[in-house]
């Protein structure tokens, strides 16, 4: 029977409490891959080289799935095995990760971990059972380094939704957004400002880091390289180009916000209304709040419910004047209403995962802590910054460091950032737990990306219940190709 749309959001804070029970997220079966099944295949994707029109006067070459960007929305349903089909029309073997999923090694999409690649100018067949539910994507895992052909510098980004076995309600109109920039260049421009997010710097790490990059450009070091981008797009289009998103008055409107830039941090206001968050990174919240403008670090993803309450036409769109301006962003159009989209930008806001979290709770204590300072070392590695992890840098030619975790346990990662970059960490095929964020204890929000701000501290807590190698690293694409990476390998 479906539920009325009124008792929507007590069903959601319930689902948010039965999800954040215990100390992980219900995930599936991630056993070795069993024999492929024959037949027809749930899915086929097809990997190849494409035209992306964001506008009759920006169109441009890339990869994409399908022909077409962003790749189809795959729906899946929780617990059900699902086959898909990835044939690769490139020259570039490539690799598919199953981002936000528990599923086996040699599925997940990551060559460290040991994913075979699919071939150039071949195919490779997966099967897995999807999970957990909610809002997943799925992407390009290749190290780019200086290529910006390559990577998620390309179009290789498509949602994932999987439905939960129970269905939580119905909404008047679902809306799935990605949000996506095209044409980088490197630039020695510096990094963008830190200052969305919550949560005081550490003045150790702080010294630490202001003292390593002065001693740096003390000694006639350059700043390394960055990435800037062209064109902006929301679902493949810029602002003013293709549909609007079409609402009536009274609606309830649920927007599924996917950020699948390579490096970018994204922004999203609509003048008049405001976000109820009621998930991240596809899973339940246990505090749903209403903020006026959702922050998207790199690989995350926003669900919020927003009461179409203003009628107009709106520019739902990122903060950044510049970045708007070149085309990030879409229209919302009520009905009845027409003439150009109107901005109006929204008042000083921070971005607070504590906000989403179970008040005045903490996180089960782990079995271990495992510290991780985050480094720096500018322009170190032919004009690129180099990213270290206890004064490491990950080498793909050692598929190196390795740190052996037992299966069962609850760890505990301490990421202390000695930089003042935001980086969003992931970690492959689990569901993490954020247990403290700049010094404040948190329990209940479990997500698969989290931003680690400038200088700051943030505890992560996960069980080690996935067998194999599974891969840590910084979802911004600079900083993971060099450098910020590491393996945990489960026995």
């Amino acid at each position: 029977m479906p539920i009325n749309r009124r008792d929507l959001l007590k069903i959601t804070v319930g689902a948010a409490a039965t999800a954040s029970a215990g100390d992980t997220v219900a995930g599936c079966d991630t056993s070795p891959s069993a024999p492929l099944p024959e037949g027809k295949a749930d899915y086929t994707l097809r990997i190849g080289s494409g035209l992306v029109e964001l506008a009759p006067d920006a169109i441009f070459s890339t990869t994409t799935y399908n022909g077409q960007f962003p790749g189809p929305l795959l729906r899946f349903a929780e617990g059900r095995p699902a086959v898909v089909d990835v044939h690769n029309d490139t020259d570039v073997p490539e690799q598919v990760h199953w981002h936000g999923q528990q599923v086996p090694a040699d599925v997940d999409g990551s060559a460290e971990e040991g994913t075979p690649f699919v071939p150039a100018h071949g195919m490779r067949r997966v099967s897995f059972t999807p999970g957990p539910a909610g809002f997943r994507f799925y992407h390009s895992h290749l190290i780019a380094g200086s290529d910006l052909a390559k990577g998620q510098y390309g179009g290789l980004v498509g949602p994932v939704y999987i439905e939960p076995k129970l269905n939580p309600g119905a909404y008047d109109q679902e809306v799935f957004l990605v949000l996506k920039e095209f044409a980088p260049t490197f630039s020695r421009a510096g990094d963008m400002a830190a200052d969305f997010l919550a949560g005081a710097p550490d003045p150790e790490l702080k010294e630490r880091g202001e003292k390593a990059m002065a001693d740096s450009l003390g000694r006639g070091m350059p700043r390394g390289y960055e990435v800037g981008y062209g064109a902006f797009s929301v679902n493949g289009r810029k602002l003013g180009q293709g549909e609007p998103i079409k609402v009536r008055a009274g609606q309830r409107m649920l927007l599924h916000v996917l950020n699948g830039s390579a490096t970018e941090i994204r922004s999203l206001a609509l003048p008049g209304h405001v976000f109820r968050v009621v998930a991240l990174d596809g899973n339940p919240v246990p505090a749903p709040a209403r903020v006026p403008v959702l922050w998207i670090g790199t690989a995350e993803r926003v669900s919020a419910v927003v009461e179409m309450n203003r009628p107009g036409v709106w520019v739902l769109g990122d903060l950044a004047d510049s970045d708007r301006g070149a085309g990030m962003g879409i229209a919302v159009e009520y009905a009845g209403r027409a003439g150009p989209p109107q901005w109006t930008a929204p008042g000083p806001f921070t971005w607070d995962y504590r906000t989403f979290a179970r008040a005045g709770a903490a996180a089960a204590a782990p079995d271990q802590t495992i510290d991780l300072l985050v480094e720096k070392r500018n322009a170190a590695v032919g004009g690129f910054n180099a990213w270290t992890l206890n004064g490491q840098s990950y080498s793909t030619a050692l598929n190196q460091p390795v740190i052996p975790v037992q299966r069962g346990k609850r760890y505990r990662l301490r990421l202390r950032n000695a930089t003042d970059d935001v980086h969003p960490v992931h970690l492959h095929r689990h569901t993490v737990e954020v247990a403290a964020v700049a010094g404040t204890p948190t329990a209940g929000l479990f997500k698969d990306v989290v931003m680690l701000g400038g200088y700051q501290k943030l505890d992560l807590d996960f069980v080690a219940d996935q067998p194999g190698l599974s891969l840590l690293h910084c979802h911004q694409q600079l900083h993971m190709d060099y450098g910020f990476m590491t393996l945990f390998n489960c026995t």
